[in-house]
Order: C-alpha cells, then structure tokens, then sequence
C-alpha cells in the first residue's frame, strides 16, 4: 500500500485551485472536499460577507478534520479545495496530514490579480460558482492572501495556469 497524501490549495480568488483540484482527484485517485460546495449545500443563503463566511468555514473545518484525517489513516488520497492562503489556514491543514501521519503538498497557483480578475468576472457571468465575489470582495479577501514560505516546513509545489 502507498502511502496516502493529503494535497492542499492555495492561490487567490480564481486562481485555479478548484480546476486544479479536479485534475488531482483523477490524476491521484484521490477523494476531493471542496470548501465552496460544502458551505454553499450547508449554508444556503447565510454567507454575505467576510465574517459570515469564517463563521461558517470554522464550523466546517470542525466536522471535517477527524473525517480527514480518517481518510488519510485507512490510505485515501485526499484533495482539499480550501483555501491555504494565510499562515494561519496552512498551518491547520498541515496538522491534518501530521495528525493522519501521511505526507502532504501545497499546490501554490502563483497567478496575478488582473488574471485572477478576468478570470472571475468570466465565471460570474457563467453563473455556475458557488460564489460570484465582486471585485470589492476580490480586494478585500486578496489583502489577507500570503504566499507560502518554504520556512514553513511545507511541501510546495508551484503550479502554473
């Protein structure tokens, strides 16, 4: 038996993470979690702005960290569509792969805020996100973005799109 891994997302708002996320649930065999589908079949109507959405992410976090980590443990490949994009969520999602024992990559998708931008105008018009941020909201969760830091004892992958 492999040994599992436990691959993590971090890039900005349309980004490509949950694109990538995809190929990697083929590419590994893996099971895929994906945050946005999640709080969007969980919390229909309830997230309207930054602190609803954190509300409502930390109680998701809380139901599917020992279901992770279970995954992990009996040997399933895990792709997580949350976004690592601060020290803060990085450090929770690599204790996941610490607390299942398995090894874990950090898919970085290092793409800029006019891509980024055109990329989400275009799925907002598509209609067919979860989400449809504006670019106000665009900013606002952008200035919390931090790239990852080898110092932070991750296994980085940096991904193009």
């Amino acid at each position: 038996m492999t040994t599992p891994v436990l691959h993590l997302m971090c890039g900005k708002i349309a980004s490509g993470k949950s694109t990538l996320a995809k190929a990697l649930v083929e590419e590994q065999a893996a099971i895929l979690m994906s945050e946005d589908r999640w709080l969007a079949a969980l919390y229909p109507e309830e997230i309207r702005s930054v602190t609803d959405y954190l509300r409502c992410a930390r109680r998701l976090r809380d139901v599917l960290q020992p279901l992770v980590i279970d995954l992990l443990g009996s040997g399933v490949n895990v792709v997580l569509d949350f976004p690592a994009n601060t020290v803060a969520d990085r450090q929770w999602l690599r204790a996941l792969a610490d607390q299942a024992q398995v090894a874990h990559c950090l898919h970085y998708l290092d793409v800029d805020d006019d891509t980024c931008r055109a990329r989400l105008r275009a799925r907002n018009a598509k209609g067919e996100h979860a989400f449809a941020a504006t670019d106000a909201e665009f900013d606002l969760i952008t200035r919390y973005f931090k790239a990852p830091d080898e110092q932070e004892g991750l296994t980085i992958v940096c991904e193009t799109q």
